[in-house]
């Protein structure tokens, strides 16, 4: 009887600006697993929402643009610091997903529950796949229940807050520290209210208040629970 190396489903849910991609991409390159920032898609429909001026607020409008759209996520294709690569069709998005201007609007249309329904397929057929790590904020409790490995972050506003402004300074945005605290609030609130797939801890969670430890210690935490996942399986 030997020990197999089984390749997992690691889910991390948590608040807006807790650490969630962070900590995923680094534990997607330290397995050797692929790195999935589900709310990536959410942004991906919240962008070609704005471009086609679609009410973000109208799901099914939300719903019908996102089955005309090619959305995909893959490993990292360039050197500039991303996590993955977002494709929408042909045209890389990875960083324009990330504007001020997604930021303000992907809460309203991730909180539609036919713009959920119809990206939730997409997400699930990620999760199957095995050997992945997938951020959001409902994987380990809609998208993948049946994950291994699931992780809760948490973290003060203050962190969070200054979390976001490095990263919008590092891309050339001035946005002010409270101008980011209130829109994290705001998304916060739209996040665990809406009544599709509100933002929720799951019962079996990991949870991780990313405020008090490094990055290292949540990894080595959160790896640690998948060696002693991996330990338990055998095969003859």
């Amino acid at each position: 009887m030997t020990k197999t190396r089984a390749r997992l489903t690691i889910t991390i849910d948590g608040t807006a600006g807790s650490g969630k991609s962070t900590l995923g991409s680094l534990l997607a390159a330290r397995l050797g697993y692929l790195f999935v920032d589900t709310g990536a898609f959410y942004r991906a429909l919240t962008l070609a929402a704005l471009r086609a001026q679609v009410s973000l607020d109208n799901g099914p409008a939300l719903a019908a643009l996102a089955d005309t759209l090619d959305i995909h996520i893959a490993p990292p294709t360039a050197a500039d610091g991303r996590q993955y690569t977002l494709w929408l069709g042909t045209e890389d998005v990875t960083w324009e997903i990330r504007s001020q201007a997604v930021d303000a609007g992907v809460s309203p249309v991730a909180a539609q529950p036919a713009a959920r329904a119809a990206l939730l397929p997409l997400q699930q057929r990620l999760a199957r796949q095995k050997g992945v790590v997938m951020a959001g904020r409902d994987i380990g409790t809609v998208v993948c229940p049946e994950a291994e490995v699931k992780v809760f972050l948490t973290a003060d506003l203050e962190t969070r807050t200054r979390r976001r402004r490095q990263e919008l300074t590092d891309r050339g945005s001035n946005a002010s520290s409270t101008e980011i605290a209130e829109n994290l609030a705001a998304r916060d609130r739209l996040d665990s209210s809406r009544d599709t797939a509100p933002l929720a801890q799951p019962p079996d969670a990991i949870v991780l208040d990313t405020s008090q430890l490094s990055l290292e210690q949540e990894a080595a935490i959160v790896l640690s629970k998948v060696a002693a996942i991996r330990g338990e399986l055998t095969v003859q």
